[in-house]
């Protein structure tokens, strides 16, 4: 909560400081354009879907491109509008296949892996933008910004691949093994042995080379396709920029969103992101404001459905459990 507090206050912070008023009035001449904005953004979560599904061992029947759209939906919906940083959407991932007759250890892995491949697809994406705009762009001001920017990417970069090796150690087991001496009041050798699982299908899927580089390729498909995303909604808010600009905004904007996965949503600092890169692409403030609450809205329209959804399944799966049960003691 400290984190959320914190954003929110930076959030009202920079509204306030450029003006509610002015922000706002950019906001609503976008009109029903946010709607196709939002229709847009269904693509790349296609794609981030897909990249899910190729993880999926189908001879064994295990998980369809729907269970894996569904399951992105509601994770993502999870990361964007609850407070539960950038863990509970992917956890509550895996119990949406797990439910759906995927085993929980594959399910598991194959969130773990592509989500993994997903966050380096990100700083790629980051890297593609910052090269681009620095080859054609001829900016000076991003010259103030580009090193920052790549420190950050690096230093996400390299978190990311601390994350992969330990992933190949191990990581469920260890963290189970920890937990254990932490809390070894119960008996965790239950728990221990499902953790081993997991790592075993993780290192296993991570030999595949082919489906972890289909999940990777999809996944940078979906950040470049989200692009279109930021060049839609400029466009409706009456600031038109060329897909190079828009390429910049999204990739070093989602280079700075990432940063800030402690806070919930990025709530703040996707904001100031966006009022960072404004000079370098021409656009003043309240319209990259009004940029960054063109994405919540779009987060709120597809998010609060996605919740619900999410909501609905659970009590349906809980309810056909306890007929399970009900059923096994007649």
């Amino acid at each position: 909560m400290l984190f959320l507090s914190i954003g929110a206050a930076l959030f009202v912070a920079l509204l306030a400081w450029q003006g509610f008023g002015s922000v706002a009035s950019t906001f609503m001449s976008a009109g029903w354009g946010l709607v196709l904005v939002a229709a847009f953004h269904l693509l790349p979560l296609v794609l981030d879907a897909g990249a899910i599904y190729v993880l999926f061992d189908r001879r064994a029947g295990h998980g369809t491109l729907r269970d894996a759209l569904l399951a992105r939906w509601a994770g993502e919906s999870v990361n964007s509008l609850l407070p539960a940083g950038q863990i509970g959407g992917p956890v509550l991932m895996v119990r949406y296949l797990a439910q759906r007759g995927t085993r929980m250890r594959d399910a598991a892995a194959a969130i773990t892996v592509s989500t993994t491949m997903q966050a380096l697809a990100q700083m790629v994406f980051a890297f593609i933008g910052l090269a681009l705009f620095g080859l054609y762009g001829g900016h000076d001001a991003l010259a103030d910004l580009r090193t920052p920017a790549l420190v950050v990417t690096a230093v996400l970069a390299l978190c990311i691949a601390g994350f992969y090796v330990v992933q190949k150690r191990g990581l469920f087991g260890r963290v189970l093994r920890l937990l254990s001496k932490v809390f070894g009041k119960r008996d965790w050798s239950g728990l221990t042995m499902r953790a081993d699982a997991v790592d075993a299908a993780v290192q296993g899927m991570y030999r595949d080379r082919r489906k972890v580089a289909s999940t990777f390729a999809l996944s940078l498909v979906g950040w470049l396709v989200g692009t279109g995303e930021v060049w839609l909604a400029l466009h409706f808010l009456g600031h038109p920029v060329s897909w190079l600009d828009a390429l910049l905004l999204e990739s070093v904007g989602q280079a700075i969103r990432g940063a800030a996965f402690a806070i919930p949503g990025s709530l703040g600092a996707q904001e100031g992101g966006y009022l960072l890169l404004a000079p370098i692409v021409g656009l003043p403030p309240e319209a990259a404001l009004a940029l960054s609450l063109a994405k919540r809205a779009r987060e709120i329209g597809l998010g609060a459905p996605g919740l619900l959804y999410l909501h609905l399944s659970e009590r349906k799966f809980q309810r056909r459990r306890a007929a399970g049960v009900q059923q096994a003691a007649d």
